[in-house]
């Protein structure tokens, strides 16, 4: 049975600052948890009897036998599932998520909790291992971010660092960056290595992010004389450009 205080406890992940403190953040979900239970440090485990008899073998430091009113009281979703999880965050070095192995992302303060998850998802669907994220970029262990990315986290490593100094130190490389007054990215010349850089929701991306852009892509309406939206949605934006990088990748036409 959930004590108060662990209750307390749980509900308290719900704020950055005390994930950041505990090394924390939380899953939910049957297929999420059962994906995620696989990889990360599972701190508690919150389940019901149902979803444990599906799972065969599971690995955690403590294990909460759960009835649906116990869920109902830590969830933070609107029709809570059967289990509840509190993981380990991972931590991971950034010297990894280098362009000269593949595509890299990187994300200049996108804000929204959901597109971010929304992004990771993406990247894991197009084989993207590593996305780097500015420092004010949203938190992708946030609770509408983890569930946003639906499991892949299990595959795609977030970094957090000076966006700036990545940047800086792979000038050799293609830096592609998302912009009004780019290159057709439909007749554009792609690479399968380097950096692409998408920008915030309201603003896109910065000034001084832009200084080290070397290649400018637009995704062009159709048909181009359409009176149409000012811009897309990052998410949206996102899937066009990587979905475009593999489509040349594979020699497709």
């Amino acid at each position: 049975m959930l004590s108060k205080a662990k209750i307390k406890e749980i509900r308290a992940l719900e704020m950055k600052k005390y994930r950041d403190d505990k090394g924390l953040f939380v899953a939910e979900g049957n297929k999420t948890v059962a994906d995620m239970i696989r990889v990360f440090e599972c701190e508690w485990l919150i389940a019901r009897t149902p979803w444990l008899a599906t799972q065969g073998d599971v690995r955690a430091n403590e294990l909460i036998l759960a009835n649906e009113s116990d869920i109902r009281k830590i969830s933070f979703l609107k029709s809570p599932q059967d289990v509840f999880a509190v993981f380990r965050k991972p931590s991971f070095q950034i010297a990894d998520a280098s362009p000269a192995s593949g595509l890299v992302l990187a994300l200049d303060d996108v804000q929204d909790p959901g597109n971010l998850g929304t992004i990771v998802r993406l990247a894991d669907w197009f084989g993207i291992e590593h996305i780097v994220c500015s420092l004010d970029t949203a938190d992708v262990f946030g609770v509408k971010a983890v569930q946003a990315a639906m499991g892949a986290l299990c595959r795609v490593k977030v970094h957090y660092s000076d966006l700036k100094e990545f940047l800086a130190r792979h000038q050799d490389f293609p830096v592609y960056g998302a912009f009004l007054d780019g290159d057709n990215i439909y007749s554009k010349k792609l690479s399968q290595n380097g950096i692409i850089v998408m920008g915030n929701e309201g603003s896109g991306i910065r000034n001084a992010t832009e200084a080290l852009i070397n290649e400018r892509l637009f995704v062009p309406p159709f048909p181009p004389t359409h009176e149409t939206t000012d811009s897309l949605n990052v998410g949206v934006a996102t899937a066009i450009v990587c979905a475009e990088f593999r489509r040349v990748a594979a020699g497709l036409q």
